[in-house]
Formats: C-alpha cells, structure tokens, sequence
C-alpha cells in the first residue's frame, strides 16, 4: 500500500498474509496509526498537543500533557543530554532564518535573534507537563515524529500477527521479518549526489533502517552547500557527511543516530562505534565509510 504522509512518500509491504482482504485491513490500520501520530503532533495543526504547547510559551502556564507525549519529550531529553546539545527539540525556529527554497543564507544577527529562543536546558519538562519560558520559543517534532510514526505502525502490524514485511516512511523504515521463505530484505540507500541511485544496498532480516543526509533540502551558494540540518548551538547548517546511515532494533533509535552523527561531524564513526550499531557514511567526497560493507555496483 502506497500513500503519503508528512511530507513524504510511504510504502506498507506486507508478505505472508494469505487473505488479501485481511492484508489490505492491516495495511489501512498501520496507515491510520501514521496518520494519527501525524496529526497529534503536527505543527500545522492548531489543535495539536505541539501548538498548544507553543502557543503558551512566555505564558508561565505549564501544559500537561499525555503518557505518550510524555515518553517523546524523555526521549528528546536524553537526546539533548546524550549529544552535549546538538540534539535539541526547541531549536525549530531556525526555520524563520533559513529559507532553503528562496537559498538565502541568513545573516549571523538573524542567527542569533534565533539562537536566543532555542534552549532545552531553559525548558521546564516535569514529567507530565511543559513550559516554554520565552515568548516565541517552539518544540517541534520533526526531528523524531516520522521515526517514532514507523516504529507504531510496525508494532501495531506485529501485534496482529505479521511477520514479514516493512513499514517505509520517506526513506526511514523498520523490517518485520524476512521474506515468508527466509531470504532477507534487500534495501537501497539513496545516493546523496546522483538521484535515483543508489549508494549501496543492506540486507536486512528484521529491524529498522534510518538516514540524515545532506541531500533532501539544501541549496549551493558559492561553492558552499547549506543543508537543512543545523547546529542548535551555531545556527549553521552541518557539512561533512553526505550522508549516514544507521541500522538499529527501533525506527526512533536509528533515526537519532543517523541525525546525530551528522551533528557529529568527524567524530561520527567513533560515536557510533561506541553506541555498537551498524552503519554506512558517505564522506565529503563521496567515498563510503561503512565497516563490512561494499558500495552497490
């Protein structure tokens, strides 16, 4: 089943499942899933948990919220404490400085009008409820909500009974088992400079696959590329990997990975070597870092 959502163009595969209509109902529920988490935590939505948050910020009024949004933002937490800020879930308001469809580099003041509403360590995060201390400042899900929408899709298929078949959303996905004879998914990466190749391709049994990149907003200035994945605590956007792939048991944990080591510059390899995943990474000149691992023909 294709559709699309957040932005992106997803695919439910299922094998194994004798009865089509049955398959066909399991798909649907894993595609109304997406579309609930999407609209839960969507910044366009003004009735979204995200907006009601935001719309209280400088307000000194803290904003409960529910189990499952509680878990994000602990997720997100250990995220900013784990990456010594580069992971920060308030830094969205970047966006107003950074126009990648005009390509307009903002000036360093613009930057810095920003980096004053960006702060997780100024959020006040209980457990069970939030503020945003300044007026202006924003959450915003974007860096963990697809990931995050893949892993409850999966679990809700696995749930049912599934056993073989995937949940791709944009290029961010989780495996759900072999093929129903043994034989493991065979998945492209994308190529970061050639569009509609592939880079390499991974063999994957079960588990999840996530890449950040350099490729999927960007424009060139000067012989510069500027990306959409910026540094919260410069404002500027990353520059060394192409791109990073990392496979782990979770959508979420392989989609964290995969951003943080692109925030990780040169150090990336080392920081995911000590996290003890699997991973691929095109280097500035294109040339693959990936331990086992050889480039697709």
């Amino acid at each position: 089943m294709e559709f699309t959502a957040m932005a992106s163009p997803c695919r439910i595969r299922l094998a194994g499942v004798a009865d089509e209509a049955q398959a066909q109902a399991l798909a649907q529920a894993a595609v109304d899933e997406v579309r609930r988490i999407e609209q839960r935590y969507s910044r366009y939505r003004p009735d979204s948990i995200v907006s009601r948050i935001n719309v209280a910020a400088g307000s000194g009024r803290p904003v409960p919220v529910d189990a499952e949004t509680a878990q994000l933002l602990d997720f997100a937490d250990l995220l900013y404490r784990q990456s010594e800020g580069r992971f920060d879930l308030s830094s969205g308001v970047l966006r107003q400085a950074w126009d990648f469809k005009a390509a307009r580099v903002p000036s360093e003041t613009e930057l810095a009008r920003c980096r004053e509403r960006i702060g997780w360590d100024r959020v006040v995060w209980t457990g069970e409820a939030i503020a945003l201390p300044r007026a202006g400042m924003e959450i915003d899900f974007g860096g963990i909500g697809k990931e995050y929408a893949v892993d409850r899709a999966a679990t809700l298929l696995l749930e049912a009974g599934v056993r073989s078949g995937l949940v791709n959303l944009g290029g961010d996905l989780r495996v759900l088992g072999p093929h129903p004879d043994g034989r493991p998914w065979r998945l492209g990466v994308a190529h970061p400079r050639a569009p509609g190749a592939v880079a390499l391709e991974w063999a994957v049994h079960d588990g999840a696959l996530a890449t950040s990149g350099d490729y999927e907003r960007y424009f060139e200035q000067d012989g510069r590329r500027y990306c959409h994945i910026l540094d919260p605590r410069t404002g500027w956007p990353v520059s060394h990997w192409q791109s990073v792939t990392v496979a782990a048991p979770s959508c979420l944990a392989a989609g964290a990975l995969s951003t943080l080591a692109m925030l990780a510059g040169p150090q990336a390899p080392a920081f995911l070597q000590s996290q003890g995943v699997a991973y691929a990474a095109l280097d500035p000149r294109g040339e693959l870092v990936a331990p086992g691992m050889e480039p697709s023909a």
